[in-house]
Protein backbone atom coordinates (compact mmCIF):
# COMPACT_ATOMS: atom_id res chain seq x y z
CA UNK A 1 0.00 0.00 0.00
CA UNK A 2 1.56 3.65 -0.76
CA UNK A 3 3.34 4.75 2.34
CA UNK A 4 1.07 7.99 2.52
CA UNK A 5 -2.48 6.04 2.56
CA UNK A 6 -0.86 4.14 5.05
CA UNK A 7 -0.35 6.86 7.27
CA UNK A 8 -2.96 8.56 7.15
CA UNK A 9 -5.21 5.71 8.21
CA UNK A 10 -2.46 4.19 10.75
CA UNK A 11 -3.63 4.38 14.52
CA UNK A 12 -1.72 3.31 17.72
CA UNK A 13 -4.55 4.76 19.28
CA UNK A 14 -6.74 2.61 21.85
CA UNK A 15 -10.52 1.44 22.22
CA UNK A 16 -10.86 5.16 24.27
CA UNK A 17 -10.19 7.13 21.25
CA UNK A 18 -13.12 5.35 19.36
CA UNK A 19 -15.52 6.54 22.13
CA UNK A 20 -14.31 10.19 21.84
CA UNK A 21 -14.31 9.58 18.07
CA UNK A 22 -18.29 7.98 17.61
CA UNK A 23 -19.46 10.30 20.24
CA UNK A 24 -18.18 13.84 18.50
CA UNK A 25 -18.78 12.68 15.26
CA UNK A 26 -22.60 12.40 16.08
CA UNK A 27 -21.92 15.34 18.16
CA UNK A 28 -21.30 17.19 14.64
CA UNK A 29 -23.56 15.38 12.39
CA UNK A 30 -26.27 16.33 14.38
CA UNK A 31 -25.19 20.29 14.12
CA UNK A 32 -24.60 19.53 10.45
CA UNK A 33 -27.90 18.07 9.82
CA UNK A 34 -29.20 21.42 11.36
CA UNK A 35 -27.18 23.38 8.66
CA UNK A 36 -28.48 21.86 5.79
CA UNK A 37 -31.51 19.76 6.36
CA UNK A 38 -33.10 21.99 8.85
CA UNK A 39 -33.62 18.69 11.37
CA UNK A 40 -33.79 18.90 15.07
CA UNK A 41 -34.72 22.47 15.02
CA UNK A 42 -32.38 23.84 13.05
CA UNK A 43 -32.57 26.96 10.29
CA UNK A 44 -31.79 24.64 7.30
CA UNK A 45 -29.03 26.21 4.35
CA UNK A 46 -31.59 29.31 3.86
CA UNK A 47 -31.69 30.37 7.43
CA UNK A 48 -28.10 29.31 8.49
CA UNK A 49 -26.44 31.21 5.17
CA UNK A 50 -28.73 34.72 6.18
CA UNK A 51 -27.29 34.19 9.57
CA UNK A 52 -23.77 33.49 8.36
CA UNK A 53 -24.55 36.87 5.84
CA UNK A 54 -25.56 38.80 9.17
CA UNK A 55 -22.28 38.09 10.72
CA UNK A 56 -20.38 39.33 7.96
CA UNK A 57 -19.51 35.75 6.46
CA UNK A 58 -20.13 35.93 2.85
CA UNK A 59 -21.56 34.56 0.97
CA UNK A 60 -23.75 32.93 3.40
CA UNK A 61 -25.47 30.16 1.87
CA UNK A 62 -22.00 28.92 0.12
CA UNK A 63 -20.84 29.19 3.66
CA UNK A 64 -23.75 27.46 5.44
CA UNK A 65 -23.01 24.14 2.90
CA UNK A 66 -19.83 24.18 3.32
CA UNK A 67 -19.52 24.62 7.05
CA UNK A 68 -22.97 21.80 7.18
CA UNK A 69 -20.99 19.72 5.04
CA UNK A 70 -18.13 19.39 6.67
CA UNK A 71 -19.92 18.85 9.94
CA UNK A 72 -22.25 16.54 8.75
CA UNK A 73 -20.40 14.29 6.47
CA UNK A 74 -16.90 14.48 8.60
CA UNK A 75 -19.23 13.46 11.81
CA UNK A 76 -20.43 10.41 9.39
CA UNK A 77 -16.42 9.81 8.39
CA UNK A 78 -15.78 10.14 12.65
CA UNK A 79 -18.39 7.58 13.68
CA UNK A 80 -17.36 5.24 11.04
CA UNK A 81 -14.03 5.58 11.58
CA UNK A 82 -13.31 6.00 8.09
CA UNK A 83 -10.54 8.75 6.68
CA UNK A 84 -10.79 10.15 10.02
CA UNK A 85 -7.44 11.95 9.87
CA UNK A 86 -9.13 13.95 6.63
CA UNK A 87 -11.79 14.60 8.48
CA UNK A 88 -11.26 15.67 11.63
CA UNK A 89 -8.66 18.41 9.64
CA UNK A 90 -12.05 19.71 8.06
CA UNK A 91 -13.93 19.79 11.41
CA UNK A 92 -10.61 21.49 12.76
CA UNK A 93 -11.28 24.40 10.27
CA UNK A 94 -14.75 24.76 10.45
CA UNK A 95 -14.60 25.09 14.80
CA UNK A 96 -11.94 27.23 14.04
CA UNK A 97 -13.66 29.76 11.59
CA UNK A 98 -16.60 29.50 14.22
CA UNK A 99 -14.36 30.55 16.74
CA UNK A 100 -12.84 33.56 15.12
CA UNK A 101 -16.59 34.69 12.97
CA UNK A 102 -19.13 34.13 15.62
CA UNK A 103 -17.91 33.48 19.34
CA UNK A 104 -14.57 35.36 20.29
CA UNK A 105 -15.90 38.57 20.39
CA UNK A 106 -18.61 36.77 23.22
CA UNK A 107 -15.80 35.57 25.01
CA UNK A 108 -15.69 31.70 26.85
CA UNK A 109 -18.92 30.40 28.49
CA UNK A 110 -20.95 29.42 25.69
CA UNK A 111 -23.24 30.57 28.16
CA UNK A 112 -23.03 34.07 26.78
CA UNK A 113 -22.21 32.41 22.83
CA UNK A 114 -19.23 32.21 23.83
CA UNK A 115 -16.18 29.94 22.11
CA UNK A 116 -15.93 27.32 24.88
CA UNK A 117 -17.82 24.72 22.72
CA UNK A 118 -16.45 25.07 19.37
CA UNK A 119 -12.91 25.04 21.31
CA UNK A 120 -13.64 21.79 22.87
CA UNK A 121 -14.74 20.16 19.62
CA UNK A 122 -11.75 21.95 17.57
CA UNK A 123 -9.45 20.46 20.27
CA UNK A 124 -10.97 16.62 20.23
CA UNK A 125 -10.52 16.87 16.25
CA UNK A 126 -6.67 18.21 16.94
CA UNK A 127 -6.46 15.07 19.31
CA UNK A 128 -8.15 12.75 16.04
CA UNK A 129 -5.51 14.03 13.79
CA UNK A 130 -2.87 13.64 15.85
CA UNK A 131 -4.21 9.76 17.17
CA UNK A 132 -5.72 8.24 14.16
CA UNK A 133 -9.11 6.52 14.10
CA UNK A 134 -8.72 4.23 16.81
CA UNK A 135 -8.87 0.36 17.34
CA UNK A 136 -12.38 -0.15 16.49
CA UNK A 137 -12.51 1.89 12.84
CA UNK A 138 -12.43 1.16 9.57
CA UNK A 139 -8.78 3.18 8.66
CA UNK A 140 -7.07 0.95 11.11
CA UNK A 141 -8.65 -2.31 9.29
CA UNK A 142 -7.73 -0.87 5.81
CA UNK A 143 -4.26 0.52 6.90
CA UNK A 144 -3.27 -3.67 8.15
Amino acid sequence: MNTLIKKLLSTRASIAITLLRVVTGLTFASHGSQKLFAWFGGYGLEGTGQWMESIGIHPGYLMAALAGSAEFFGGLALVIGLLVRPAAAALLFAMLVAIFTAHWSSGFFISNGGFEYAMILALISAVLIVEGAGKLSLDRRLAN
